[in-house]
């Protein structure tokens, strides 16, 4: 097609599907002014693309292009979300604690970690890992080549052991 005759073509285009292609874009979006633009950008890419067009089912094609902004635009619009203020920071752990907060849970691992290696063998290493670096018991397992249940024992009188340790101090 020829500048002219596309630009008359994509003119009835227009005319005739504007209303059709703005309702689907409108109901896709959920925004009259997204839509709008959309619309737009429809009757823009038909125009910029009229040659390929085969000429078969103007309707079809269009409804096409608008579809096909629209999903684009929603995958942008997803990327570009951000959480509203109030459910952002609720899901964040909290960093302003008080600094003597912050102490006290330094020397409380401290602490649990000079407990840990106080331990006899085997038990000094699986508390440590068990309870200063978090480790699961599968974990332990895989890493030291042991039994699933050997592993859980050791951790439970490992506690145990803790527990005694705790308490006497408290005497």
């Amino acid at each position: 097609m020829d500048k002219i005759r596309t630009k008359e073509c994509v003119t009835e285009w227009i005319e005739q599907y504007q209303n059709l292609i703005f309702s689907i874009c409108c109901k896709m979006t959920n925004d009259y002014f997204v839509a709008e633009d959309l619309t737009q950008e429809t009757f823009l890419s038909a125009y910029r693309n009229a040659d390929s067009f085969d000429g078969e089912n103007v309707k079809a094609w269009l409804c096409r292009i608008a579809t096909n902004k629209c999903i684009d635009y929603q995958r942008q619009a997803a990327r570009r979300i951000t959480p509203a203020a109030d459910t952002e920071f609720e899901h964040m752990e909290s960093s302003s604690r008080l600094p003597e907060e912050s102490i006290m849970e330094k020397e409380v691992i401290t602490e649990l970690r000079r407990k840990c290696e106080q331990l006899k063998p085997p038990y000094d290493e699986i508390a440590t890992l068990y309870f200063c670096q978090e480790r699961k018991p599968e974990e332990i397992a895989a890493m030291k080549q042991k039994n699933l249940k050997t592993i859980q024992t050791q951790v439970y009188r490992a506690r145990a052991m803790l527990k005694k340790m705790y308490g006497k101090e408290r005497i």
